[in-house]
């Protein structure tokens, strides 16, 4: 029965209810993760990467991922309702979503080019004409009883995805990484299904579905977690850039199912599970690392694979079961009768019109294609000369690219590596210190540059670099020269200064001095660290290194 409440025009709302039933409910499946997670977890410790790669190095582990990334649009890929996030229950849905006798499918021009747009950026291969198929199955929140999608002749195919893998603290250098692309299609998501436990009774909500999707299945070409989530961060990179999804996985903008098995290494590949319920970057890591270590510890026991859908708890970090797929479902793919073939223009020599939803020009796509990200990297390592590692990062947070951007532009003459050590060592570390995020900071690249400048110019040193960024981030509306100045922490350079020092922390420290002649070298960093002391951090520490070494010399071959 179908209850309208919604005052909007036009907009079809209402709740379904559904009798509660073991496998009725997609959400059923999501609440019975936790009652599975205690028995999972007496059973599979906490994974670590070391274990696996280190201990059980004679297994091979092959991982393939499939994500969906919802498209950015003002509307719906066959339908004119709307698709903003977190709108009220039942209020985004047209008569097509609700799937209402006699209402006809009318695609989304937008959609297609979203989907072409990102086909050229990962190397595919567009099809000059795809086709949409039903892939029929039933849940509580697909009222049609199927899904248009492609499964025969999908939008593109064949693409690859070269990116970098690093992570700084466990990788010393970047490798680079290259992921086949099997396919990429067009389709509609679902609905939601919400699980009200106490009333024993499921209701629907019809927001989402008809919801634009590129589906992107990936080779399994990935070996662990980290190239997995190396590979989506690169994808988000790529779509952002593209502005063809926001790929906001809290939002459920880009989700993630990861396919997972582990052999021996020279013996045929093992049974796979499939890993779903992944909503961060993050979460893709440990997911498969914990999957991957899973599998391994069931067949070192002498155990066996079980062909099933598992699901990540962010909670236990662990997989839990979702349901077995020992047989292999029949969704009765069939041509959809109330869509033409997709015809794409693959040169750029006709004109198409605005209103015509079922032709697109690729050769005009190809042209608007912005920078990316690989792109970006190569134009910071071969322009700025700075490391790969350093471009990864700064790629990775666009924030800080521009900032690195802006930095350098102001001022030609400014160090890259310098205003990237700036950057990545110490802004980000002491906005993670502070638990503060770089986006949302009123931190400009103008008093930026400036720290650099200062440090670059030795007129302070890096302690003091510090505190001007600190000063910086805490809204301080001086300019760092006003600041060094009005604190006095500009750098101790004078030469004769700086042996006047040294020569003080020696005559007061004579029994460290008589420790480091006997070979005691430690407590060279104790009489450094004095002079850094009394100079409250001021001194130029590679001149007094260098003036406290020659001093203790002396003394020794006196």
């Amino acid at each position: 029965m179908i209850s309208v409440y919604s005052k909007r025009k036009s907009v079809c709302a209402f709740v379904l209810p559904v009798a509660f039933t073991r496998f009725g409910t997609r959400s059923e499946s999501r609440n019975f993760l936790s009652r599975r997670v205690k028995s999972v977890a007496n059973q599979t410790s906490t994974f670590t990467v070391e274990t696996l790669r280190n201990q059980q190095s004679h297994w091979k582990s092959v991982v393939g991922l499939e994500i969906h990334a919802q498209i950015t649009s003002a509307s719906k890929l066959f339908s004119g309702a709307g698709t903003e996030f977190g709108a009220p229950v039942n209020t985004n849905v047209s008569l097509f979503d609700a799937a209402i006798p006699g209402t006809l499918p009318v695609l989304n021009r937008r959609c297609v080019e979203a989907g072409v747009l990102t086909a050229l950026a990962l190397s595919c291969t567009v099809n000059p004409v795809s086709v949409f198929d039903r892939k029929h199955y039933f849940y509580s929140d697909l009222p049609a009883g199927y899904q248009i999608t492609q499964h025969r002749v999908p939008l593109a195919q064949g693409g690859i995805l070269e990116y970098p893998v690093f992570i700084p603290g466990a990788h010393n250098k970047t490798y680079s990484k290259k992921c086949f692309i099997k396919q990429l299609q067009l389709e509609q998501d679902s609905g939601k299904s919400l699980h009200d436990a106490e009333a024993c009774r499921s209701l629907v909500d019809l927001s989402r579905a008809g919801v634009p999707l590129m589906e992107l299945v990936f080779e399994p070409d990935l070996e662990n977690g980290e190239e997995a989530a190396a590979l989506v961060k690169e994808l988000i990179l790529i779509l952002q850039r593209l502005g063809t999804c926001s790929c906001k996985m809290e939002e459920g903008a880009l989700r993630v199912d990861a396919n997972v098995s582990v052999h021996r290494e020279g013996e045929p590949l093992g049974v796979r599970t499939e890993v779903k319920n992944i909503g961060s970057v993050r979460a893709v890591a440990h997911a498969v690392e914990y999957e991957i270590d899973r599998q391994v510890k069931i067949l070192e026991a002498g155990g066996v694979i079980v062909n099933e859908t598992r699901a990540w708890d962010a909670d236990s970090r662990q997989t839990v079961p979702m349901r077995d797929k020992e047989e292999k479902q029949d969704y009765r793919y069939m041509p959809e009768p109330n869509l033409p073939p997709l015809r794409v223009l693959l040169d750029d020599c006709h004109s198409v019109p605005d209103s015509d939803s079922h032709h697109v020009n690729v050769g005009y796509l190809k042209r608007t294609l912005p920078e990316l990200p690989r792109e970006t990297r190569e134009n910071l390592t071969n322009r700025y000369r700075i490391s790969q590692e350093s471009a990864v990062i700064l790629v990775n947070e666009n924030a800080l690219l521009k900032h690195f951007y802006g930095i350098m532009e102001e001022k030609r003459s400014r160090d890259p590596k310098l205003s990237t050590n700036i950057l990545i060592m110490e802004l980000l570390t002491i906005l993670n210190k502070n638990k503060l995020p770089l986006e949302s900071s009123q931190i400009s690249s103008k008093s930026l540059g400036a720290v650099v400048d200062l440090l670059q110019s030795k007129k302070i040193n890096l302690v003091t670099a510090r505190k001007l960024l600190q000063e910086i981030i805490s809204g301080n509306p001086e300019s760092p020269s006003e600041v060094m100045e009005k604190h006095g922490w500009t750098q101790i350079t004078d030469e004769s200064e700086i042996e006047r020092l040294c020569t003080a922390v020696i005559e007061q420290n004579p029994n460290l001095v008589k420790e480091f002649h006997a070979g005691k070298t430690k407590v060279f960093n104790s009489l450094v660290g004095k002079v850094a002391k009394i100079t409250e951090n001021r001194a130029n520490m590679a001149a007094v290194v260098q003036v406290l070494r020659e001093k203790l010399r002396k003394l020794q071959n006196a």
